[in-house]
């Protein structure tokens, strides 16, 4: 397997699509923001991708957006690539917060296909269009029609693909065919946005993830990456073989929810979730503990 080069690795190989810590009584942290950001940079993260789902976007406000944007950037805007999270199904409000997240010093945008409204695909290609005209930063198109009930459909990832600033898709589409094409026929950078499928999406040409599971195992992530694009086939199988329980673990419920309960587990900035996520209970917590056990990673 041929290596890529840099320039087409627009935000390198591993980027945690990071979750916003809280106080206790459910207030933005961002001390703890801060030190959740260098400990994920510290541990081989190229990038960050933050006021995502995970990040729980859909229940902070646009100054809370802002404000962790700014925080992180000060903690490790030096050593990583900060992707800021815009994405809603009110264009004019998602071109609002581009323009903010650009003010703010984000690096580039993820834009998520407008979700509930399901636009037809003439209104989803012109949304990411306004979205792509609304600053200069690059834009990261989300496909993840399991959460927003509308694919962004391969002619529509084509003909977005001709836009200048967009320039990279976080697939969770799970469908490796279409994937291929609109790899096969644009310039388009393709990052795994489904954690179980990193490696095939490698196989076929992605570059890296936008992953949940590097909350606790980027090094293995990023030795999974460097494996396979070195060449060693077998030895990326192995590792995604071994992860498979974390997959499994993290994605019984919302990911949010059993990724701060990890991190709370292991001492860590996160704090709980906001309504309408709860927190996870002890049972799940139980479970969440053998299924990361059997993957190598201990709480």
């Amino acid at each position: 397997m041929a290596s890529t080069s840099s320039s087409s690795v627009p935000f390198g190989r591993v980027l945690t699509a990071m979750v916003t810590p809280f106080t206790v009584d459910g207030g933005l942290d961002l001390d703890g923001a801060q030190q959740l950001a260098e400990q994920l940079v510290d541990a081989g993260n190229s990038g960050l991708v933050i006021n995502g789902t995970t990040g729980e976007a859909p229940t902070t406000t646009d100054a809370e957006k802002a404000a962790l944007v700014k925080a992180v950037l000060a903690a490790v805007g030096s050593r990583a690539k900060i992707v800021a999270g815009v994405g809603g199904y009110d264009t004019a409000h998602t071109v609002a917060l581009a323009g903010a997240m650009q003010e703010a010093g984000a690096d580039a945008l993820l834009a998520v296909t407008p979700y509930y409204n399901k636009p037809p695909q003439e209104g989803v290609r012109r949304h990411f269009t306004a979205v792509a005209d609304a600053t200069d930063l690059p834009v990261v198109l989300y496909d993840i029609p399991g959460r927003t009930a509308t694919p962004i459909e391969t002619e529509t990832l084509i003909r977005l693909a001709e836009h200048p600033r967009i320039v990279a898709v976080k697939d969770a589409k799970g469908d490796l065919g279409a994937s291929s094409r609109v790899m096969a026929e644009t310039d388009l950078v393709y990052y795994s946005g489904e954690d179980v499928l990193n490696l095939p999406l490698a196989a076929i040409g992605a570059v890296g993830a936008m992953s949940v599971v590097s909350h606790l195992v980027t090094p293995e992530l990023v030795d999974l990456f460097d494996a396979f694009f070195g060449g060693d086939a077998a030895k990326a199988r192995d590792i995604h073989r071994m992860l498979l329980p974390v997959y499994t673990g993290v994605f019984r419920t919302q990911g949010v929810i059993t990724t701060k309960a990890a991190l709370r587990a292991l001492g860590r900035p996160a704090g709980p979730v906001r309504l309408p996520l709860v927190d996870l209970d002890e049972a799940g917590l139980a479970t969440l503990r053998a299924d990361l056990a059997t993957g190598g990673v201990d709480l």
